[in-house]
Parts: C-alpha cells; sequence; structure tokens
C-alpha cells in the first residue's frame, strides 16, 4: 500500500483562475467505483490522454482525476506560453544536437496543432493568439544569449527577427531593453482559461471528478486508489501529476518542484494604453532564465513573473509572496515608468517539474501503470503532445515521435536530503542575484 504524503494545495490568488470564465465543477464520486481506465492530474497531460483515449476506446469509461478543481493547480498558473522552439540551455547555441532539436520541435508543434484544433472546434475562449515571442536582453550576457540563439536558429533554419533598441519600443511599449530576438511560432493563451475550456468538451466517455485527493494505492492485479469519500478501482492507470507522481512510488528522487510567482495588474486605461504604446498583445520571456517573463495581455493587463523558490513536498510557500510581490514591483517600475499608477489585482504561485538533465519520461511505470510526467517548463505543449501519444501508444499505436520519447533515459537521480535543498536552494539564490536588470 502506498500512502500519499502530500497532496496539492495551491494558494488562493491565481489571477488566470478568477478571470476566466466561471464554472460548475464536478463533484467527487462517492462510494466505489471501477474503469478500465482512470488518470491521475487534469493538467494539460492528463486532458490530453483522457481525451485520446476515449477516442481509441470508444466503448470504455474513462475517469479523469484531480485533487483540486480544473483551472485551479498548476495547469492554469503558467505565464501562457505555447512554444514552439526547443531551447537546450545546456548547449552553447542553445539548439545542441541537431537532430535531437528537429524532433523536439516536431514534438512542440504537434502540441500545438492538437491544441489549436481543440480550441477551434470547441470554439473555446481562451485569449489564444499566434502572435510570435520575445526573448528579450538588458545586460552584455543576455544578448551574448541571443546571439548564441541566433546562430542556433539558424542551424535549425528557423525563422527568428533581430530588434534593436530604439525599435523595441514599437513592440512592447517599453524601451527597458537593448535587443531582442522575436520568434513568431510561439501561442500565447490564457492558460486556466484554456484548461477549463479543455476540460468542459471532453468526450461522453470521460468522466472527470474533482477535489478528490488520492489518499493511497494499492498496486495489485488491479489498481486500487483510495480517497476521502470511497474508492476508484482502475485496470490501468496513467499518472500525469508531473512531481506529485513521486508520491505514487514511481521516479523517487528525480523531479524538482520549482515554484515562480507572477503577479497580474488591473486593467490599464485608454489613456495608459496610448502611454504605453506597442502592439496590443504580446509576451516576453528573458535572456536571462532567472530574469523577469512579461506579458500584455488581450485584455489589457500586465503580467509580471519573476522569483523561484524550491518547495520539495510540491506545496506552496505563503510566505513568499509578500517578496515575490515586491519583486515584481520593482521590476513592472523598470519597464513601465510610463504608468507609475498601475497596481497589481493579484499575485499567486505555480509550480514546475524539472530534472537534473532536462529529460522527461513517458511509457511504462509498472504493471499496469503508466506515465508521461515532468515537462521541464513546456507544459502547454510538451504536457498535450505526451498526454497525446502515451494514449496512442496504450492503444498500439507508434511512430517517430513516441519511439523518441521512450528512448529517453528518464529524469536523473538526485542526491538525498539535505544535501538536495541545500545544493537548489543555493543555486536558485545564486542565479536570482546574478540576474541583474534582467529580473
Amino acid at each position: 500500500m502506498q500512502q500519499i504524503t502530500s497532496l496539492p494545495a495551491d494558494d488562493a490568488q491565481c489571477g488566470w483562475y478568477h478571470l476566466s470564465p466561471k464554472r460548475q465543477p464536478r463533484q467527487a464520486p462517492v462510494g466505489d467505483i471501477s474503469a478500465p481506465w482512470v488518470i491521475i492530474g487534469a493538467g494539460y497531460t492528463g486532458l490530453a490522454a483522457a481525451r485520446q483515449l476515449a477516442l481509441n476506446f470508444p466503448d470504455q469509461e474513462i475517469v479523469l482525476v484531480d485533487a483540486q478543481e480544473v483551472g485551479f493547480g498548476t495547469a492554469g498558473r503558467n505565464a501562457g506560453f505555447a512554444i514552439d522552439l526547443p531551447h537546450d540551455i545546456g548547449a552553447d547555441d542553445y539548439i545542441g544536437d541537431l537532430d535531437t532539436a528537429n524532433t523536439n520541435l516536431k514534438l512542440n508543434l504537434m502540441g500545438q496543432n492538437v491544441l489549436r484544433r481543440i480550441v477551434e472546434e470547441q470554439q473555446i475562449e481562451c485569449q489564444l493568439r499566434a502572435c510570435g515571442k520575445y526573448q528579450a536582453a538588458v545586460e552584455d550576457k543576455g544578448v551574448a544569449v541571443l546571439d548564441a540563439y541566433r546562430r542556433g536558429l539558424d542551424k535549425l533554419g528557423q525563422p527568428y527577427e533581430v530588434i534593436e533598441a530604439q525599435d523595441l519600443p514599437a513592440h512592447i511599449g517599453t524601451s527597458f531593453y537593448r535587443k531582442a530576438l522575436f520568434t513568431p511560432g510561439t501561442i500565447l493563451v490564457q492558460p486556466s482559461a484554456l484548461v477549463k475550456g479543455l476540460a468542459d468538451t471532453l468526450p461522453a466517455n470521460v468522466t472527470l471528478y474533482e477535489n478528490t485527493a488520492i489518499t493511497e494505492v494499492d498496486y495489485g492485479s488491479k489498481v486500487t486508489l483510495t480517497h476521502r469519500y470511497g474508492q476508484i478501482i482502475a485496470n490501468k492507470l496513467i499518472l500525469a501529476n508531473n512531481a506529485f507522481g513521486m508520491r505514487f512510488g514511481f521516479l523517487e528522487r528525480t523531479m524538482l518542484p520549482i515554484f515562480l510567482y507572477a503577479s497580474l495588474s488591473r486593467q490599464l486605461t485608454e489613456e495608459e494604453q496610448e502611454r504605453l504604446g506597442g502592439k496590443p498583445f504580446w509576451g516576453v520571456i528573458p535572456a536571462d532564465p532567472y530574469g523577469s517573463t512579461v506579458r500584455r495581455t488581450v485584455d489589457n493587463r500586465i503580467l509580471m513573473r519573476n522569483s523561484f523558490s524550491f518547495n520539495p513536498d510540491g506545496r506552496p510557500k505563503s510566505e513568499c509572496i509578500p517578496t515575490a510581490k515586491k519583486r515584481h514591483r520593482e521590476s513592472f517600475d523598470r519597464r513601465f515608468p510610463m504608468l507609475p499608477d498601475v497596481g497589481f489585482e493579484y499575485t499567486w504561485s505555480g509550480s514546475l517539474a524539472i530534472s537534473k538533465n532536462h529529460e522527461g519520461f513517458f511509457g511504462q511505470l509498472g504493471p499496469n501503470v503508466y506515465g508521461a510526467l515532468c515537462c521541464n517548463g513546456l507544459g502547454i505543449t510538451r504536457g498535450t503532445v505526451t498526454g497525446t501519444l502515451l494514449a496512442d501508444w496504450v492503444a498500439g499505436k507508434s511512430g517517430e515521435l513516441t519511439e523518441h520519447l521512450l528512448a529517453s533515459p528518464g529524469p536523473n537521480k538526485l542526491p538525498p536530503q539535505p544535501f538536495l535543498s541545500m545544493g537548489v536552494n543555493a543555486t536558485l539564490w545564486w542565479g536570482q542575484r546574478c540576474a541583474g536588470m534582467e529580473s
């Protein structure tokens, strides 16, 4: 019997969640139920797996379980970038091995295409805009990163535009940055609205249960999942809950639950929009990985995202929120001095599952147990494509991309505590300190 010792419990002030369409959460099951397929985690991976399983097995019931309300958890808390391009931070040109980069590009594009098709077919209102992204730099080391990435994109044959400081205000309003690399393939979304829409348009043979935290698992000839109100008995189980997959007895000490913090401003007035200038919506990612991600949303708000913490139990630390909000304010003021009276309405945290070697897991975890775990910060695209391909693979369908995922060595083993926390916390502290004006 595997006891689940830590359960998701995200903070309440995620702006994306509160500003997305309201919906009625699906009730938890009462008593004991059985199903051929059970999926844990209703984020991008779990939703994609459930949808594709339902298509592959139209006469079987698919049960999808989430410990919280859909759109409230991790999948609804990211910055909303569905990125197409590979970005290997361990390579000198950020592309690395060309064959691997091309395969990762195909995976990301497939994830984008799956999402775009569902959004269009189901008419999901999630502010989806195929408007590209800017990777921007302030300091010399950031400019060097852009130059290196440009060389990698040349090698990969992917389009980009270099935008110098004097031209950037016409794009993003602010004159804060020295240079940016614009790549046209990124899609921006309102992540909580997207997740809610995906959940509410699942096929009829998918049953979704929300606010149903699994507290223990028995891996027998069938998998028995215990929750507060009863048990769910699965012929086959799919884990799509990222770092919480470790709590289910698999891949232990391989994934780092890294939390980032974001603030979302109030809506800009028409006069403030004119003062800011630039395009009506855009997204900026930092050249330095510890810098600030910034967005102007479709509904004219500014998102600031920076600050990191390592939370080994996968749960947020409320004491980090005030410090992060202060940093967001400083970062906002540096970039937008023309908007001195624009305050934040929401500040929240959200987690990533990161592995030391930047590899995820895809495939079979044990008898009757499968998983697609550890998206390494690319949850929207990578979660969608791995969930889709896993559902095909268990149905006997395979191809080039599936074989590539199955060939992965998976996430590396990490050091034991307390050495793990000491090392990760020191790395995060030093990275944020060195980010300088990029933060």
